[in-house]
Parts: structure tokens; sequence; C-alpha cells
């Protein structure tokens, strides 16, 4: 296929309105797609390119841009993708300047359209294109499978494009081989926000609920066969190295074969959590694995089952695989009450909240295990107002913190038009050691600048909280942060994964009965 097949039918994608035409367009696509195109088709499509980042950065891009642009269109998709596999490739010295001499090659066979794609692909522009709900379904249509049968072997492949390949290559009958399988990470099942637990009690309608603590820690899943251990963080990374405590603790449980979830966290000798960045030192580039033992020891907290000794269990309903949990770790399942009323709910979310800890998540007892959703069956209640919202820019410091790019400007995802909507500025709750990280890691995603502001690749993800939210006529999604606080950057989520402007729109809803300002754009 021609890459300005892709690249015309991704800009009516965006300029569609209705998921349909754009589901449709897709599919289109994608039935005229070469099955060794389809993962590369998939990949462009979803802002993602088959090898990752490819090690060129934001300076190297504009310098690689040629004076010119090809008259017609002659690039297919796998000389695209052979290009990128070669600057990928290149390493040693030199490989600086090789990476742009090869992309400069690349954009100069490619015309002004197909330049500006190939552009803002690498600059991570087009990462919220096309969402992958959308795209899920234009696959199982144009595969004519059910968009059901599909969304399952995705959630346990952890990724769309290794299973849309196998599916055009093969046919219907590939899905079958997507099953849980020790040591391939499932993706984790989510949870919505809701503002209380009132709310969340009537959310699931009178169904019966448990309640458990709602860890300010670092997701993990755990994988056993016999005696051999593996641990995943929550973007499904290795991180067996970073935690033995955690692979010892699986190491004594009485069962052969098992996939766990939960969480590790660091707590104080009273029980106390330390904060969440503290956690999240155990899981750096340079680890000194037994200083970092010995100063901040992790403790494992279960609260799934996934496997068990040959057997998926993620349709069983909550209650089973809960019970069965009990069963097989009792030391390490994370505190929790079942069938509560409403006193003792009430008594719970008080004695979490007084150990320390965020909130309370609570659970219908008949759902099943939705892995990669984020559907009403997991409900998170915290204390405080908090969104998880993507950095957008940051403006240069002022005073003491001259020189540290400070002011942060955060964006919503939004789910139906793809990009993000910009719902305030904050430079509050920063330390200095936060402000430092951030202006390396920010400068690292620059895309563009003016005199005062940085404007970013968004791809890093802050914990926002915030005491409400008012309507605001200087932002597209019509509503702002008020008194906006930084809590927390949160490393271990992807931009894909950040709180919706509907999320937003809902709190708003919720805390003045009125319904907010139409959502008139996106930044």
């Amino acid at each position: 296929m021609l890459l300005h097949e892709l690249v015309d039918a991704s800009a009516a994608i965006a300029q569609a309105s209705s998921r349909l035409t754009k589901i449709g367009r897709l599919a289109t696509l994608l039935e005229r797609v070469a099955p060794a195109e389809v993962e590369i088709a998939i990949g462009f499509l979803s802002g993602e390119p088959r090898q990752g980042r490819i090690g060129i950065g934001p300076s190297a891009i504009r310098e690689a841009v040629p004076p010119d642009s090809a008259v017609g269109p002659a690039l297919q998709l796998l000389d695209v993708d052979r290009a990128f596999d070669q600057i990928a490739a290149a390493s040693g010295r030199g490989s600086s300047v090789d990476r742009v001499r090869l992309l400069r090659q690349l954009l100069s066979r490619a015309t002004a359209d197909e330049q500006d794609f190939l552009i803002r692909l690498l600059f991570g522009e087009l990462r919220q294109g096309a969402l992958e709900g959308v795209l899920l379904e234009a696959v199982a249509r144009a595969a004519k499978v059910s968009a059901v049968a599909l969304r399952r072997a995705v959630m346990i492949a952890g990724e769309l494009a290794p299973v849309a390949q196998a599916l055009f290559l093969e046919g219907p009958g590939a899905l079958a081989r997507f099953s849980v399988t020790i040591f391939r990470p499932v993706q984790p099942m989510l949870a919505q926000p809701a503002s209380g637990v009132d709310e969340a009690l009537a959310d699931l309608a009178g169904a019966d609920v448990a309640l458990e603590w709602k860890l300010d820690g670092a997701r993990i899943q755990v994988h056993k066969a016999g005696d051999e251990i593996k641990v995943f963080s929550r973007n499904l990374r290795e991180v067996t190295s970073a935690v033995p405590e955690v692979v010892e603790a699986a190491r004594t449980l009485p069962v052969d074969q098992l996939i766990l979830d939960g969480e590790v966290i660091a707590l104080r000798p009273d029980g106390a959590p330390h904060p969440f960045q503290q956690t999240m030192q155990r899981f750096g580039r340079k680890l000194d694995i037994h200083r970092l033992r010995a100063e901040r020891p992790l403790t494992p907290f279960f609260f799934d089952c996934l496997y068990v000794d040959g057997t998926p269990i993620l349709d069983q309903p909550q209650i089973e695989r809960f019970t069965m949990l009990g069963a097989i770790a009792t030391s390490t399942v994370v505190p929790h009450l079942t069938k509560p009323t409403r006193e003792q709910a009430a008594r719970f979310v008080d004695e979490t909240l007084r150990r320390g800890h965020e909130g309370v998540m609570v659970k219908a007892l008949t759902s099943g295990y939705a892995a990669g959703r984020r559907g009403r069956h997991w409900l998170k209640v915290k204390v405080a107002h908090s969104l998880d919202l993507v950095v957008l820019a940051a403006e240069w410091g002022h005073g003491r913190r001259r020189g540290w790019l400070s002011n942060l400007h955060l964006g919503a995802r939004d789910p139906v038009n793809g990009g993000f909507v910009m719902l305030g500025k904050t430079f509050k709750g920063m330390t200095d050691q936060m402000l430092a990280g951030q202006t390396e890691r920010l400068l690292q995603l620059e895309m563009a600048r003016d005199e005062y502001t940085v404007y970013v690749r968004p791809e890093v993800v802050v914990e926002v909280a915030f005491n409400d939210l008012q309507h605001s006529p200087h932002y597209p999604g019509g509503l702002a942060l008020r008194f906006a606080r930084i809590k927390r950057y949160r490393p271990d989520k992807p931009a894909a994964e950040a709180d919706t402007i509907d999320t937003a729109r809902d709190i708003y809803r919720r805390a003045t009965g009125h319904e907010p300002a139409a959502h008139t754009g996106r930044t």
C-alpha cells in the first residue's frame, strides 16, 4: 500500500465527527492493506511506529526536514517501515548523524502531506488520532469477526497490532491462540473514579460489593510456574529484579501455576504508606537493590487472581476469584470488607484513611475481570478531587524558579476527537527536586517553544489535586481547574490512560447540578 492512502484516510478520520464514519473509513482502508503491512498500518494509525521510539529527538527531526518534497506519491508503507528499522538500528560513534541522514533520505521521497504525517508521527502528535477502540472495531469489520472476540484477544495479547496481523494472515481462527498464558502479561483491569462511597454504591445499583484499601503504590502482576517467578508492571514491563520481596512472597504460595494482580507499596514501620515517589524509587533505571531494600522495603498486596494451575478464571465472578485468592495468598490479600452495610462501609473508609491510605476501591462481586478496560464494575473513591492529566507545555519560572520549567499546562484526554483538552495551569505543589526533574524530562520532549513556553509531546502524566471545576470561556472544554496543585508524577501511566474530558465534565455536573459548556475544540 502507498503511504499516501493511509495519510489521506488519517486526515479524513480526524475531520469526521461520527464514530461510525471513522470506523467505516478505517475498515475500508484496512481491507486494502496487505497482510504483511497490517502491523505497520495499525501502528501508524495509532500514532506509534512498530519499532516504538527509533532514537531520534526533536532537534534531529527538524534538522532532517529537506527543503523540498516529492512531486507525487511513491512511498510504500514497507519503504517507511524499513527506513525506521535502519534508523532504530544505527548505533555507535556518528550514529546521530546517520539517523538524521537516513530520515532526510526518507522525507525527501515523501510528498508535503506525507512529510507532515511522518514528522507528526515521530513527534508523537498522532498518538491520540485514531483511538484504539475505533481502530479495533474497524479491524473487526474488515476481518469479519466479532468485535467482542477481537477485544478479548487484544486484552490478552496486550496490544492490537500483533492480533490484527495474525487475524489478517490466518483468518478468524487466529483469535483462539490468544489466551491467558503464564509469563505473557495481561492488560490490567482499570477503575472509574467516583466522588464518594454512596455514589459508588448507587452506581452499582444495589449489587453486592466489596470494599478494599486503595493503595498509593505500584501496580504489579505476578506470574508463577513452579520456582520461576516473573513480575510485570502496570504497563506490562518486566520488573522482577527490582522487587525481590514480591518474588519471595510468590514462591511460598501453595500453587504451581498462578497469575495474581496486585499492588506493591513501601510502608513505614507503623504501617502507614511512604509517599508514592518513594515506592517508585524501587523501579529506577540504576538500582542498588540490596541498599534500597534495606532502606525502603516493599510490601505486596494482592487483590485478584486470574489464572490457577492451567485454568484462566477471568470470566468467573469477582467473589469467586477473590475467594480463590484468599485460599492461596492468605497473608498478602489486601484488607477488604465484603457485602457491607452503609454504616460498615463508612467505618471501613474512616479506618482506611486513618491508616494513611488515599481511599477505597468498590467492586461489584458478580463482575468478571475486564482486562485492559475501565469499566463501571470497579470504582475508586479518593478523599479529594484529583485527575490524571497530561502535560502539554510548561512555562519558564521566575525569581527563585528561574531556569526551571515551572507552570504546567494540563490537558484531559478527548476520547471522541482525539488529542487533549486543556483544563488549566499550575505551578503549585512542586519541590525543587520535582522542578529539576521535570525540566530535564520536558526538554527531552520539546516540540516547539516561544519566549515563555516550551511545548512538549503529550507523554507525561501527572496526578492533579484540585478544589473544584469552574466554567471557563478561555479553554475549549469550557472548564477550568480551581486551586490545582501537582500531587505526583505518574511514570507508570501512559497518556492513553489519562482521565478524559468526560470525567471532568461529570465532576462538574455532580458538583453544580448544571451541564458544562459545550466542547468546542481541542489543543
